[in-house]
């Protein structure tokens, strides 16, 4: 046996305390179809429950289990840096602790890491949701992909978060030091040889997802902001065309002005600056974000800070 696991899976924790014992026994017979030598990392990210004891008691039982308890709550993706920043393993696989995502793939993932693929993204073929909560999802998705340019809609609109990254794509992945993050935003844009696993999306083990709707348009805004300019972009664009239509409006006005003389037009009038003044805060709120990105990461804040740890 190597100095060093073969396979790392990663999982952050949160609120999860009736979970986690789950999570590692099927964790553990399902990579123990690959290999003796992995371990599982937990990250846990400073929930109200009692998820770190839970840790703590599966660590004491098997050493190949590492717990890892933030200071605070950092957000999923950075407790997605701090496990990947402590795993071991040649290749790492990410998934979420709510067993949506089936340990069962894991096999699949490794196997297509060895045809050659640095990086293995799964995607669901049918998402087990509500036929609105699909529908928003649809949408978001288009919107999303357009604002980040990414042209390659139809392969990434069911891609979630689990995955498995060779070495050699995960030490790319943590030379990235960017303070917002946004975990398959940063892979899409390694590089690298990639593959695609389908897989059935289960039913969540237990309680309910913490990702509230404004908790995911904030989300959502965040990766958008920190990955792409587009919104800049696009309000330019807008200021551009509200120039042009006033140029027109002018000509129409000195038109009128010498041929049927000027009308009362204080509606029109009122309704165009509010609307202009609409797209300059707008705008001028657009660029603010960005500014914000800038003043947070020029701080060189640490991207997340590690309170204890076992079997480290």
């Amino acid at each position: 046996m190597t100095n060093h696991p073969l396979i790392s899976v990663v999982s952050p924790v949160y609120k999860a305390e009736k979970i986690v014992p789950v999570l590692v026994s099927r964790i553990v017979e399902e990579v123990s179809k690959v290999t003796d030598n992995f371990e599982i990392v937990l990250v846990e990210d400073c929930g109200p429950d009692n998820s770190w004891s839970k840790i703590e008691e599966e660590a004491r039982k098997d050493t190949r289990v590492k717990g890892i308890k933030l200071s605070r709550n950092f957000g999923q993706h950075y407790a997605i840096t701090a496990g990947f920043t402590y795993a071991q393993g040649d290749y790492v696989i990410l998934m979420d602790c709510d067993l949506q995502d089936n340990p069962k793939y894991i096999k699949d993932l490794y196997q297509s890491a060895l045809t050659g693929n640095d990086i293995v993204l799964t995607y669901k073929e049918k998402r087990k949701h509500s036929f609105f909560k699909n529908l928003f999802a649809s949408v978001y998705f288009v919107v999303f992909n357009y604002l980040i340019d990414n042209k390659d809609y139809n392969s990434s609109k069911n891609v979630g978060a689990y995955s498995l990254l060779s070495r050699k794509a995960l030490n790319a992945f943590l030379s990235m030091k960017e303070y917002h993050r946004h975990y398959l935003l940063i892979v899409r844009m390694l590089g690298f040889t990639k593959a695609y696993v389908p897989i059935e999306h289960e039913a969540r083990f237990e309680g309910k997802s913490s990702y509230s709707f404004s908790k995911l348009v904030k989300h959502a805004m965040y990766a958008i902001t920190s990955q792409s300019d587009k919104l800049l972009r696009i309000s330019i664009s807008l200021g551009f065309c509200m120039f042009l239509f006033s140029l027109v409006w002018a000509a129409v006005i000195i038109y009128r002005y010498f041929t049927t003389g000027l009308l009362n037009g204080y509606a029109s009038i009122m309704i165009f600056e509010l609307l202009g003044t609409g797209i300059i805060l707008i705008s001028i709120g657009v660029a603010g974000m960005y500014i914000g990105k800038i003043f947070e990461q020029v701080k060189e804040r640490p991207l997340f800070i590690v309170d204890k740890s076992v079997n480290v």
